[in-house]
């Protein structure tokens, strides 16, 4: 009977364990199959989430059309993409083709310092020599840092490939976001069924908290980013900054790591040194209302319709972001965000249990004595 019931034992754990095995080798599989999808499904997931209260507004007015609606959303995300990447590429065309014309007349590509830079205290001196040599000798001056920018030059081609990539991606990242988008029921299913698999009878709360911390996200931080970088490129270009659509590429992405002032001082230092002191101080003015109105604007969009603190999405965001780069933003304030409902709902158990506990000790505690 033992040698039955252990070969019996042995059959089953031996199934198992195959079955097991074949899980694990279909889902490996799947995941290597589909590792070159993931990032641009995720961030079309993201995308569709941040759009959906606007897609719901648009399908009402137009009567319940959810596909054009779907169609109209994604084109205006294409051209809130595409529009700034055609205005960056034609401000360095045109730089380029400027350095290719000083080079063919023999004119210097870099125009010789205002006299006034050397008064400057502390850096003036230093800051006048080196812009001297870079406009009388550059070849000096290239001979001087070559080993440096030797260094730097293949980060930048890299860089500049990355760049292409990037908006490679946004743009397919959006057409899966308006797929989705058109077919909303479907995938509303699917993510009601998975949140109650995760979570049980609180699935929907979670998912809402979900949905609620990506809008939080794109809005708090995203979109003040943007509106700083659109305030900013605004004063680069009536301040004719040199490079301004690079200049408002760069404070995008230190508006986004929140340190878009650190980019505005050298853009401050730079017009005091080739502008009139009046020009320069209306430009200096204008940066620091760019750089403190995300202090108006953070408390008004960040944590706005999520059912957790500001601070929670805050440091989600920025520890996410550090930790697995731009797509982080939203994963770290998402885990965060349910980690803090999850520990609430922990400690509310084990005070409703203490209560309980207590209330049955009361109960059953010795009786009082008369007489």
């Amino acid at each position: 009977m033992t040698e039955l019931y252990d070969d019996g034992f042995v059959t089953r754990a031996l199934e198992v364990s195959i079955h097991i095995g074949l899980f694990v080798i279909l889902t490996v599989s799947s995941i290597l199959i589909l590792r070159p999808f993931i990032p641009l499904v995720t961030w079309g997931v993201i995308i569709a989430i941040a759009t959906h209260p606007v897609h719901t507004r648009v399908s009402k007015l137009l009567g319940g059309r959810s596909m054009v609606a779907a169609a109209l959303c994604t084109g205006v995300l294409l051209l809130i993409l595409i529009i700034p990447v055609v205005l960056l590429t034609g401000s360095f065309v045109q730089g380029l083709q400027t350095l290719a014309t000083r080079l063919k007349e023999g004119t210097p590509i870099i125009p010789p310092p205002p006299s006034r830079i050397g008064s400057w205290p502390v850096v003036g001196a230093p800051l006048a020599n080196a812009w001297t040599l870079a406009s009388t000798n550059l070849a000096a001056l290239l001979e001087k840092f070559g080993p440096q920018i030797k260094t730097i030059i293949p980060k930048l081609l890299l860089a500049s490939a990355g760049i292409g990539l990037a908006v490679l991606q946004w743009v397919l990242s959006i057409l899966v976001a308006g797929a989705l988008l058109a077919h909303l029921s479907g995938g509303t299913i699917i993510a009601h069924s998975l949140a109650t698999r995760l979570f049980g009878k609180r699935g929907a709360e979670f998912e809402e908290l979900t949905g609620n911390a990506i809008r939080s996200v794109t809005n708090g931080i995203i979109g003040v980013a943007l509106i700083q970088s659109i305030l900013a490129a605004s004063g680069f270009l009536l301040a004719r900054l040199p490079g301004a659509g690079l200049w408002s590429v760069v404070f995008l992405a230190a508006s986004v790591l929140q340190v878009g002032g650190l980019v505005l001082i050298p853009a401050v230092i730079y017009m005091f040194a080739i502008a009139s002191t009046t020009k320069a101080v209306i430009f200096l003015i204008w940066c620091l209302f760019v750089g403190v109105i995300d202090n108006v604007l953070k408390p008004l969009l960040l944590g706005r319709g999520v059912a957790v603190p500001m601070i929670v999405v805050f440091l989600g965001a920025i520890g996410g972001f550090m930790a697995m780069g731009i797509i982080g933003l939203f994963v770290g304030a998402i885990v965060l965000s349910v980690g803090y409902k999850l520990f609430l709902a922990w400690l509310g158990e084990a005070t409703q249990t203490n209560l309980e506990t207590s209330e049955g000790v009361h109960l059953i505690g010795p009786v009082s004595r008369t007489g």
